[in-house]
């Protein structure tokens, strides 16, 4: 049997000969949340193709570690078949692991040749000093057949609170689908607080916020399932009134969990703010309808009375909840150069209402702030640079499925190095915020119908495979995936570079971060051991300052 211990930025592509690096010695602090795998197969001369065993644990730790399985998903597409670059673990249709399956009791297999991996969580309020854990493999005789060992350094001392804004678009409406719960029904309403607590346990600090159906990857005419936090009300002669109790509670879950800022759902259609969103209305009559839509003009005079009718409410109820001075607006997503005129006038029409409140929204085009249209930019990744050369203070980024040549991404198929890497990006260039569209994603291309995110990761063919989600809808709440953790990790390495810069310099923790040369965000080490080693040197970077 080989049973090796490793790091979390290892994956399991079932079917290609791989070799993993052991992992013996590690560092952590006590407000960190630290994942390792051990990797299990039988070897060829195993007479067996499967055998059952079960695992043991030794360490003073035993009460901070979680273990559950590490199993596979399908890839159909990994990477985009013209585009990507050379640097993808795979790119034909595979496997490869990434579920982090809950446990029940300590029994697995193990098989001939077949790669199968236990993955180990340590977090909690963990006590400081050097801490042994050894993972045994015992066979059915109860024997145990092999061992590896981890020494695990818990440093006294806690990372500093995040200050990255990081939003990853959470979709009330794949909840309700999936689940088969009516929309806003008390299991609905369960289910929301339960995703946006993982959410926030993840370093998600911002929540995408529905006040009405979000107009976000749907097909032209075709529309998402009613997801409206405001009521809205018409009288006969066509004046509106609005019920705000629908997103006090959703504020209040998210203040529980520990969301810090919220993200108003857009004003106008994506890709070039052409539309209203999807806003459904009960007239005088008590008829429940959709008033407006992609069937209605962004400029027309009736929506642009409704819309300032809206947020003229919106505004002091937020300030009333006081939320507003931590929340942010957006007019549309992904908007190109050619509908920069039609952003103009839709910005127009609210930015006097709007303007104690940041409006973000992730374009790729610098002339939209050049031209004063955005103040808060969101370029994309690789679509940054002019917006680093030109100095636009307080940047975010972002990537999605676009971002799949030399960027770094969190893709199924890429190596993790590319998921953790943005945590020395962002910390480089003091980036404020960053997005991602798809925390929980079920849905195939515009929404079209729900999938089984088990056994469909690329909406059917439309994105490489993981882009579209981190998490996975187990029976009773999220299923969490080895991506949102190393992600998790990148966030907890910013925090760590933050923390020594507070003791030393920006300049000498960056002397740390580019011992092997520039970092940018299109040339970075391409390898895991970088981002291993890097942190180790940190944190002992760190523990000379705690001890004076």
């Amino acid at each position: 049997m080989n049973w090796i211990l490793t790091s979390s930025l290892e994956k399991i592509v079932p079917g290609m000969e791989q070799e993993f690096a052991p992992l013996t010695h590690a560092s952590m602090f006590q407000n960190e949340t630290y994942s390792f795998s051990v990797f299990h197969r039988l070897t060829p001369e195993d007479e067996s193709h499967k055998k059952w065993f079960t695992f043991e644990m030794e360490s003073d730790l035993q009460d901070f570690i979680q273990v559950c399985e590490l199993k596979n998903v399908p890839m159909e597409m990994p990477a985009y078949p013209t585009t990507a670059d050379e640097d993808y673990l795979i790119k034909t249709p595979s496997l490869i692991s990434d579920i982090v399956w809950p446990m029940e009791g300590n029994r697995f297999y193990s098989a001939r040749g077949i790669w199968r991996g236990l993955w180990f969580t340590v977090s909690g309020n963990l006590p400081a000093g050097l801490h042994r854990i050894t993972i045994f493999a015992v066979n059915e005789e109860g024997q145990r057949v092999e061992s590896a060992s981890l020494e695990l350094e818990i440093i006294e001392a806690k990372l500093p609170k995040q200050k990255l804004i990081y939003t990853n678009w959470f979709h009330c409406d794949c909840l309700a689908k999936y689940y088969k719960v009516p929309m806003q029904s008390e299991r609905h309403w369960e289910l929301i607080e339960q995703y946006i607590q993982c959410a926030a346990q993840f370093g998600i600090n911002m929540i995408l916020t529905p006040v009405f159906t979000p107009p976000l990857d749907t097909a032209v005419g075709a529309e998402r399932p009613t997801m409206q936090l405001v009521d809205v009300y018409e009288d006969a002669a066509g004046h509106y009134s609005f019920s705000f109790e629908k997103l006090g509670r959703f504020l209040e879950i998210g203040r529980q969990a520990g969301i810090e800022y919220f993200e108003i759902s857009h004003l106008y259609t994506q890709w070039g703010a052409a539309h209203a969103p999807k806003i459904m209305v009960t007239r005088a009559d008590g008829e429940y309808r959709r008033k407006f839509g992609w069937d209605t003009d962004a400029f027309s005079e009736e929506y642009r009375t409704f819309l300032r009718a809206f947020l003229s409410e919106l505004v002091p109820y937020l300030k009333g909840q006081g939320v507003a001075d931590r929340c942010y607006f957006h007019i549309s997503d992904e908007p190109s150069r050619d509908y920069m005129e039609n952003y103009r006038r839709a910005r127009e029409a609210v930015e006097d209402l709007l303007a104690d409140f940041p409006i973000i929204d992730a374009l790729s085009d610098y002339e939209f702030y050049q031209e004063g249209l955005v103040k808060k930019p969101i370029p994309s990744n690789d679509h940054i640079t002019p917006f680093l050369e030109n100095h636009v203070p307080n940047l975010w980024t972002y990537y999605c499925c676009g971002q799949n040549e030399k960027v770094g991404n969190r893709f199924l198929a890429m190596p993790s190095y590319r998921n953790r890497i943005l945590g020395c990006q962002l910390y480089k260039y003091d980036i404020e915020g960053f997005l991602q569209w798809g925390f929980n994603f079920w849905f195939s291309h515009h929404s079209g119908h729900l999938i089984d995110p088990f056994t469909v990761t690329d909406g059917e063919n439309t994105w490489p495979a993981g882009d579209p989600f981190t998490v996975y809808p187990g029976e009773d709440g999220p299923i969490l995936s080895q991506r949102i953790y190393v992600f998790l990790e990148a966030l907890q390495d910013l925090r760590a570079f933050q923390l020594l810069e507070s003791y030393t310099s920006k300049e000498h923790v960056m002397e740390l971060v580019e011992q092997e040369g520039e970092l940018t965000f299109f040339d970075y080490p391409r390898n895991n051991a970088y981002l291993l080693s890097l942190r180790e040197m940190v944190n002992e970077e760190i523990k000379k300052y705690i001890r004076k």
